[in-house]
């Protein structure tokens, strides 16, 4: 290539990368790096267990997703069509779902299909939804640790700086300026917003899973149940007959 010509597309690549040039300059990344260098070891422990933390409820999310948590009107559509007679259309409905209750129902259907005992269909059922449960589960140890270290941490990271405050307004001597404690101490301090902001979002996330976990344990439980169960919350249309008048009275 000429020179002449390299020359033109230099200048012509500077003048595209200017503008972004000037926006990353105009970009301060200082705060955040004094940020940390202000907090210390533990800001940056603390930032490490937020990712970690934002790691694993995201895994967990998508780890929900798959499982079908949601997915009940399935399993109660289901449940009307056995309860009416026709399990070969309830089992096709739920064994073509890919949510966990679903599933257990089609293990249910299964195993009523083949006359096996009540006992030994529940304990199957069971057993599935326990091995789901203990998959869901998975995970929420590391996210009830950062929940209780963090604030433990910030409240560390404060009582040490507070000493080193201490510390420089001893050094000082009579020389004491009030600058010197006050931006001690607001870098003391700095840790447990820190610990804080971290701690408080992985309880809110960690309590609505185990939520979720628990009413997917219900719902396996309640889906066996009525497999073997009758509706006895509408009358027996068989126990009624019509009088004259009507009106319908119980048969004796």
């Amino acid at each position: 290539m000429k020179r002449g010509n390299l020359q033109r597309l230099s200048g012509l690549a500077g003048g595209l990368l200017l503008p972004f040039a000037t926006h990353a300059q105009e970009v301060d990344i200082n705060p955040a790096l004094n940020l940390i260098q202000a907090g210390g070891l533990i800001v940056v422990i603390l930032l490490l267990m937020s990712v970690l933390a934002t790691t694993v409820i995201l895994l967990k999310l998508w780890q929900f997703a798959r499982a079908g948590v949601s997915e009940r009107k399935i399993a109660r559509k289901g449940i009307d069509l056995l309860k009416a007679g026709q399990s070969k259309e309830a089992l096709f409905l739920v064994r073509q779902a890919k949510g966990a209750v679903p599933q257990a129902l089609a293990r249910a259907i299964r195993g009523t299909e083949r006359g096996l005992a009540e006992s030994k269909v529940r304990e199957e059922v069971l057993r599935y939804g326990g091995n789901v449960l203990e998959e869901l589960r998975s995970g929420f140890r590391i996210l009830e640790v950062i929940a209780t270290l963090a604030p433990l941490l910030g409240l560390l990271g404060t009582v040490i700086g507070m000493i080193e405050a201490f510390q420089a307004l001893e050094a000082a001597g009579n020389q004491v300026n009030p600058a010197l404690l006050s931006g001690g101490i607001w870098q003391a301090l700095l840790t447990t917003a820190v610990g804080l902001s971290v701690a408080i979002p992985v309880v809110a996330a960690l309590n609505w899973l185990e939520r979720r976990v628990e009413r997917l344990a219900h719902e396996f439980d309640d889906v066996v149940t009525q497999v073997f169960t009758e509706d006895l919350s509408q009358d027996n249309p068989r126990e009624q007959v019509s009088d004259g008048s009507g009106h319908a009275n119980a048969a004796r």
